[in-house]
């Protein structure tokens, strides 16, 4: 795939996780003032049991299918694509069956788990209910995924987009309606609508999977001309297929389960840790609802775009990695590692530095919740380099060290949560999490400089240039903060927030745009977009 086409079906990608998280995002504003703050951890407490069996049960699909597909359209065997997607549809049609079962019955069992004791607000029961509501999407979700990953192993990254989107809408239009309806309406109590809410992960994922049956009849026609063009099949017995496919997807789905294992153990460990230093429940229970729902919809915001990064390398690394072409595949990974930067680093930097008025404006007034944010923010470049990183080994047939890096980092984030919990309230699981996936990324990138052949030379000059940039931008910030407090502070509303935020912002982007347009950074990474811009400028970044 060329850079172009790399660039294009990551910013369609991009562009879609990015309208799907503010989406995300903005629901919750509305969701936590009608449940409050003990029904968001209710929320979190059946969605995290969901992740963790969303990724079993999707076993690493879209990623290893559209990987499988990729390398058997480079060599021209279009049959074998096919015969993957029909006969996976069956199997992750009884993956989800299987997968919903074992949830409902296992949800007495994970509550009480999850819960850290019964001297919490929500009771076991509530908990179970929860569960077991959200379970129903365990049906929907690995055929659409297989669906998904078929679309993306043919470079084809519009279905995947316009489905999250999709599925996204209906999802949050069906959580709100219900919660009101519920809370303002009914009256039928706290517990009823979150139930309902977490049911809207299954509505949504009927809403997706009809999008990608629109576009497979839509496509199907080129598909089958595709067909008619195929060298003969290669002969592999299902068998041998589905191995092929399962030595890629045993590591996807390890890989794909960080950051939920991460937020698991926090749900283990968090409430047990808090109230054995003396924290109320109530208060506690508030806290993990911060730290584990409300500000990590934040923060992922700018990590979607290492997500859409993660899904657009696979089948394009494996493409360069089969044919051999090497200075493509290091090409690739330089200006994928640099882009990252380029668009995460100024919005993690914005994050952290508007943390309070961002969450007054955006959440409620609350120190402890603009703390956490200013904390976790930072995080979300870690996230973001590890969702590439071990894409990048995933793509050159280096799985297994990607497998090693997220065992090394979460038995870090398991032995050090406890104690940093206890040392520094609730700022511990942060750290904790942070130790951990540096350590991981560490491995991953020692591991793609030995098996690529890559050189971080260029990567680590750029890096510090757009430090450097996103420096001047957070000292622009602090400045318009600091004047704006003569006659606004954030601390006095949300409105007040919300100004402050919006003028941080503005401020903090047009600095940082334009000293990388200024140093042309723009126009060498994005491409000729920007040419025109610095068309008069001779010298290059280097």
């Amino acid at each position: 795939m060329s850079d172009s086409k790399l660039l294009r079906g990551t910013f369609v990608l991009t562009l879609a996780t990015y309208i799907s998280r503010v989406l995300g995002m903005i629901y919750v504003f509305p969701f936590v003032y009608l449940v409050g703050k003990i029904g968001t951890a209710l929320y979190q407490y059946g969605y995290a049991q969901y992740t963790i069996f969303l990724f079993i049960s999707t076993a690493g699909i879209p990623a290893a299918v559209s990987k499988f597909v990729s390398k058997y359209n480079s060599l021209g065997d279009y049959h074998t694509g096919i015969r993957m997607y029909k006969s996976g549809l069956i199997v992750m049609g009884l993956t989800g069956i299987v997968s919903f079962t074992i949830l409902n019955l296992l949800a007495p069992i994970l509550a009480p788990i999850v819960l850290g004791g019964e001297n919490a607000v929500n009771t076991v029961e509530d908990v179970t209910y929860v569960i077991r509501m959200v379970s129903f999407a365990l049906l929907v979700v690995p055929i659409m995924s297989i669906q998904r990953g078929f679309f993306q192993g043919h470079q084809s990254m519009g279905p995947t987009a316009v489905s999250q989107v999709v599925e996204q809408i209906v999802r949050i239009l069906f959580v709100l309606a219900a919660t009101f309806i519920v809370i303002k309406v009914i009256d039928g109590g706290r517990v009823f609508a979150v139930g309902l809410a977490t049911f809207g992960a299954f509505i949504g994922a009927l809403g997706g999977l009809a999008v990608l049956l629109w576009y497979w009849f839509k496509r199907k026609p080129y598909l089958d001309e595709m067909l008619t063009k195929s060298r003969p099949q290669t002969e592999m017995t299902i068998k041998e297929m589905y191995k092929e496919l399962l030595s890629y997807a045993g590591p996807f789905v390890i890989v794909g389960l960080s950051i939920p294992l991460y937020q698991y153990v926090d749900q283990l460990t968090f409430n047990r840790t808090m109230m054995a230093n003396g924290v109320d429940k109530d208060v506690s229970e508030g806290l993990l609802a911060y730290v584990s729902f409300m500000v990590p919809k934040l923060v992922m915001i700018p990590v979607s775009l290492a997500t859409a990064f993660s899904l657009t390398l696979v089948p394009t690394i494996t493409n360069s990695f089969t044919s051999g072409d090497f200075k493509l595949l290091r090409s690739q990974i330089d200006k994928t590692f640099q882009i990252c930067v380029l668009l995460v680093l100024p919005a993690v930097v914005g994050l952290s530095v508007l943390a309070y008025p961002a969450f007054n404006a955006l959440f409620e007034m609350s120190e402890a919740g603009g703390r956490i944010l200013r904390w976790y923010a930072p995080v979300a470049v870690l996230f973001s380099f590890y969702s590439i990183s071990a894409a990048i080994l995933q793509g050159i047939n280096k799985q297994k060290f990607a497998v090693v890096s997220l065992f090394m980092g979460l038995i870090l984030k398991i032995c050090f949560n406890s104690p940093f919990i206890a040392w520094f309230g609730e700022i511990g699981s942060i750290l904790a999490t942070a130790l951990g996936y540096t350590v991981a990324i560490a491995y991953c990138f020692w591991m793609i400089s030995r098996h690529a052949g890559y050189n971080y030379s260029m990567f680590a000059r750029r890096s510090l240039l757009m430090a450097i940039f996103a420096t001047f931008m957070a000292f622009a910030i602090f400045l318009i903060e600091w004047l704006l407090s003569f006659v606004v502070s954030y601390d006095n509303g949300r409105m007040q927030s919300v100004l402050v935020l919006i003028v941080g912002i503005a401020v903090g982007a047009v600095v940082y745009l334009y000293l990388a347009y200024r140093s042309r950074l723009l126009e060498v990474l994005i491409g000729n977009r920007f040419a025109f811009l610095s068309r008069n400028r001779k010298k290059a970044v280097h």
